[in-house]
């Protein structure tokens, strides 16, 4: 499973902080950063709240 899905796999139980992403991936921070930065771009991560991302409804 690559990085995107991991974190998309995460993100599925509710809106997260980047550092609970990479608890819960065993990810790098950074790298976690970096994926985010990515996927939100695409459209496939929404930040509901200030520090937080989560998956589009």
């Amino acid at each position: 499973m690559d990085d995107q899905n991991k974190i998309i796999e995460a993100l599925s139980s509710g809106p997260m902080r980047p550092g609970e992403i990479s608890q819960s991936t065993g990810l790098d921070k950074d790298k976690v950063a970096k994926v985010l930065k990515g996927l939100k771009a695409e459209g496939k991560v929404i930040s509901p709240k200030r520090c937080y991302y989560g998956l589009p409804e």
